[in-house]
């Protein structure tokens, strides 16, 4: 069976981090230093190394096929698909999920329906509880 991989945007400091090492490298020369390097070469390294950082950081949602990726405003979930669909929780009045199909009713009425029978049992029941527990947190 398949697997689903979850990333809690909320919980993961280090992203930020290299988010902001790499706009220091990007604009390293911009940036006033106590000292200054003697080869103009090491300038374009560090600008170069923060693109590569840059490009990290975006591409990870791409590492994996199926991706549930949520902080708590919203959740992004891609499965079987390449962009997947971007959802906000204080939109979604309902979750069910029955015989592995996800039924997501937002509260204009329209259902979104993610089939999950590929994946394993663990990996369904997670992305229910997920999606429960934060239109809950968002609707009380």
């Amino acid at each position: 069976m398949k697997r689903i991989h979850f990333d809690d945007l909320g919980k993961k400091g280090y992203w930020i981090f290299i988010i902001a090492l790499s706009l220091i490298l990007i604009f390293i020369e911009e940036i006033p230093l106590p000292f200054e390097f003697d080869n103009p070469a090491t300038y374009k390294f560090l600008k170069a190394s923060g693109f590569l950082l840059q490009a990290l950081y975006w591409s990870k949602l791409f590492w994996f096929k199926n991706t549930v990726q949520w902080n708590k405003k919203g959740a992004v979930i891609r499965i079987k698909s390449i962009f997947g669909k971007s959802l906000r929780f204080d939109e979604i009045k309902s979750t069910e999920l029955e015989e592995k199909i996800m039924t997501i009713t937002k509260k204009d009425g329209t259902k979104i329906k993610f089939d999950i029978k590929e994946f394993e049992e663990s990996d369904s029941h997670k992305l229910n509880e997920i999606m429960i527990k934060n239109t809950i947190a968002n609707n009380v």
